[in-house]
């Protein structure tokens, strides 16, 4: 199932990718917004990393896998050893994804490394780690215009969260420095803003929400029945 929700997701991405127009006037929105914000510069922020490769390197790699990785592990771990808590995980994530599918659909962004008069290098780019490659253009199924919302972080944090509620072990915590890493790399590789990350996280709340809200509304109907 979630092989073909995948699928789909990534059809919609495509479709998405057709519609690009206003992509690069959505990013001087996010730009300035995130200036009245004072968040912090992601081109400072990449700045501070360059000079160090072999991290640019780790953070390219981390971007291109971490991804399904995560996926892979917290499913399968779910499925083995927590099989009753898989249902509600696969759900919110489902949920979340289709919110960020909307937004992508509705609101095409260019990701800071397509904006370099930002201050922001394409790092997958300098260094030949690039999962889109030099074109700009989308290309196949990648679209490289659906930087918000950030589902690298929006999967972290349920990654984490689903980790801090389900385990019982004492270790489980360390699982929350998962989405803070995840967050610090998808901005310095110059993939998305603060603000992609923030949305991100809004769109898994909207998500547990409207999980939640199914789970009660389920729980009477079995009351009443």
């Amino acid at each position: 199932m979630l092989g073909g929700l995948w699928l789909l997701y990534t059809l919609g991405r495509a479709l998405a990718g057709r519609r690009t127009g206003h992509a690069s006037g959505h990013a001087s929105q996010v730009w300035s917004v995130e200036r009245d914000l004072h968040l912090p510069d992601e081109g400072r922020v990449q700045r501070a990393v360059l000079h160090w490769s072999w991290l640019v390197h780790a953070a390219n790699d981390y971007y291109k896998f971490e991804h399904f990785l995560g996926l892979v592990v917290v499913t399968v771990w779910l499925l083995l050893w927590r099989p009753s808590r898989y249902l509600w995980f696969r759900r919110v994530l489902v949920l979340t994804t289709a919110i960020g599918l909307v937004l992508h659909l509705t609101y095409p962004l260019a990701p800071p490394r397509l904006r370099p008069d930002f201050g922001v290098v394409d790092t997958g780019v300098r260094y030949g780690e690039s999962v889109y490659g030099g074109n700009p253009r989308n290309h196949g199924l990648l679209n490289q215009y659906a930087a918000m919302p950030s589902l690298h972080v929006a999967w972290a944090v349920l990654f984490a969260l689903t980790v801090v509620l389900v385990s019982r072990s004492r270790w489980r915590w360390l699982a929350v420095g998962y989405p803070a890493v995840t967050t610090y790399v998808v901005v310095v590789t110059g993939n998305h803003y603060w603000l992609d990350g923030i949305v991100g996280i809004a769109a898994l709340c909207l998500a547990l929400l409207m999980s939640t809200g199914r789970s009660l509304e389920l729980a009477r109907l079995r009351t009443r029945g």
